[in-house]
């Protein structure tokens, strides 16, 4: 029997009850878990949702007012209160299946990994772009790199809380700008930990109308190239040689595929990527995003 800490962090965002919904509905086996649930609003907004919920979760439920608009407040605050074998966390506008913390569980015990993804399925509303469902651009999965993976997310992932690891917090430089993952999970494979993957673990979230677009993927996908060329180490000059080849290979296969509507747009997203990369190499500063005010923003 394991004990499990899963951990919410929440901003002003209702669709919580949603996700509380799911996790009341977790089939946990023998494992031992508790929910703690970090508001980073100024004002403690989630509170009264929480208190509702309380009674209806079959588990223990912790709620933490951390203020206010840093994300890596919020999840830190999580990490403080935790004291189980494991944490978890998943998203305030996802929703978790019933097998999804012990596909996760089961796969950190089998292959003692330090931390184990799982994939997050984008769920489309019906207006949505047909070359964006068609391309699923919003669907997060865990990458590769020479069979290996690297880093992480924080969107749906299982983590072993013991000694290194349990060491580890979230920088707050990256709370309002992102890529505090990326740099989080960086720090635990430095440490020697592996990252494992479990596909059984799944979660789904919705996406709403203001990240259905191309221009929102852009902006995503510089401030995960900008967070990778920050944490690049050895000689600038070498790096930026390969970010350039890649970016001008990346952008001649957006020309050649013009005609694909999914293609295009996979190959431009590449390029954005590495011309991210290119800006954490010079220093270029990441724009602020968490807790700021949404905007409208036209369609592509």
């Amino acid at each position: 029997m394991a004990s499990i800490d899963i951990c919410i962090c929440t901003f002003r965002r209702p669709f919580l009850a949603e996700t509380l919904q799911s996790v009341a509905r977790l089939s946990a086996g023998a494992h031992d878990i508790r929910v703690i649930i970090a508001d980073n609003d100024q004002q403690p907004s989630a509170r009264d949702l929480v208190e509702d919920w309380r009674g209806r979760l079959p588990f223990a439920v912790t709620y933490v007012h951390a203020p206010a608009a840093n994300i890596c407040i919020a999840r830190n605050a999580c990490l403080n209160h935790a004291s189980a074998d494991f944490v978890a966390f998943v998203d305030d506008d996802e929703v978790v299946a019933p097998g999804w913390i012990e596909a996760l569980v089961g796969q950190a015990e089998a292959g003692q990994a330090a931390a184990v993804l799982g994939p997050v399925r984008a769920i489309y509303a019906p207006d949505a772009p047909r070359w964006m469902v068609e391309g699923d651009f919003h669907s997060t999965l865990p990458v590769y790199v020479d069979g290996q993976i690297r880093t992480g997310y924080t969107c749906n992932v299982l983590i072993r809380w013991s000694p290194p690891y349990s060491a580890l917090r979230f920088d707050l430089a990256l709370g309002q700008s992102g890529g505090e993952d990326t740099a989080f999970f960086y720090q635990l494979t430095a440490l020697g930990g592996t990252i494992a993957y479990a596909p059984g673990a799944r979660v789904e979230e919705p996406v709403p109308p203001d990240r259905a677009s191309m221009a929102w993927l852009v902006r995503r996908r510089l401030r995960f190239g900008q967070t990778h060329g920050m944490l690049q180490t050895g000689p600038r000059a070498r790096a930026l040689a390969i970010v350039g080849a890649k970016l001008a290979y990346c952008g001649a296969m957006t020309a050649l595929t013009t005609f694909s509507p999914v293609l295009r747009r996979r190959n431009w997203l590449r390029a954005m990527l590495h011309l991210g990369v290119a800006g954490g190499i010079l220093g270029v500063r990441q724009a602020a995003h968490y807790g700021q005010p949404t905007q409208q923003r036209p369609p592509f």
